[in-house]
């Protein structure tokens, strides 16, 4: 079904206007953790000197720094700063499903996953990295104006229940970050990952989950709707359903990290009452400790 011209107009209107907020705030986030790191710099090939440090068994007479050794009894080697940019390649689930919180003072799933993701590629450009989506939407690309139009992106909503992780475009021996609720079809998942891992793609998949889902609190007469309104289950007896549904949950985040065992990725689980500042300084140094 196609929108009218009215409803375009309206969800256009409605992104722009978070847009801004969106930014800021991931802005605000990443200054905290550059505040605290010293970036992504490390030893390689590249022009920039980096550091002196002593020779190592394995390392050639020919990088030696004389001049360096001279002023000491230990040969030191002159190390250069890495200089090839990483591309780091992003999917951010924004279904229906995303859009849930449990309280008015908790963050929806998919508030938390844009701005994770948005904060993330500002300190990864920043760091000299290119950052852009899966797909052929948006590849990766340097600079503040690709900020710009990750956010304005990020800030689009799907009007699927549950949406299926989008692997095409990724060049080969990339990063990837996959976020998402992971609650919809696993074997989507598994068909991106295993299509990700054949191009020798490595990355993370963040599950983003309201604390809600984790406990389930409910009891008596409750009636379960999907946010996107094509679900719904009345029960007179809901905490009796607890104990399967967790079941359920723990079924599938180990499915998840069985996956990512798998093909070489990393799974982990961030609750949106939690710390959005811990989650993004975990995604920084877990995606650094995976690059070569």
């Amino acid at each position: 079904m196609i929108d009218a011209p009215e409803n375009l107009r309206a969800r256009s209107e409605y992104e722009a206007a978070h847009l801004p907020p969106l930014l800021a705030r991931a802005e605000h986030l990443a200054g905290a953790i550059l505040l605290g790191e010293h970036g992504r710099r490390r030893s390689g090939l590249g022009d920039d000197f980096w550091q002196y440090r002593p020779m190592q068994p394995g390392d050639s007479r020919r990088m030696i720094d004389w001049r360096r050794s001279a002023k000491s009894d230990t040969q030191y080697v002159r190390e250069h700063e890495w200089q090839i940019a990483q591309s780091v390649f992003m999917w951010v689930d924004q279904a229906a499903s995303m859009r849930f919180s449990s309280a008015s003072d908790i963050p929806q799933k998919s508030d938390r996953a844009r701005l994770l993701a948005l904060a993330l590629a500002i300190l990864l450009v920043r760091g000299g990295e290119r950052v852009g989506l899966t797909g052929t939407t948006l590849p990766p690309r340097r600079g503040e104006a690709q900020i710009s139009r990750l956010a304005q992106l990020l800030s689009q909503d799907d009007v699927v229940d549950y949406a299926a992780p989008e692997a095409r475009g990724m060049l080969p021996h990339a990063r990837a970050v996959f976020i998402s609720d992971f609650l919809g079809d696993t074997a989507a998942v598994s068909a991106a990952l295993t299509k990700a891992a054949d191009r020798g793609v490595r990355g993370i998949l963040l599950q983003v989950l309201d604390p809600a889902e984790e406990a389930f609190p409910y009891k008596g007469r409750t009636i379960f709707e999907s946010v996107g309104g094509t679900l719904k289950h009345e029960t007179l007896k809901a905490d009796e359903l607890r104990h399967r549904y967790l079941g359920k949950l723990a079924e599938r985040k180990a499915e998840l990290s069985s996956l990512c065992g798998a093909t070489g990725w990393q799974h982990t689980l961030h609750h949106t009452s939690d710390s959005a500042q811990s989650a993004l300084l975990w995604l920084y140094r877990a995606l650094d400790g995976g690059t070569s």
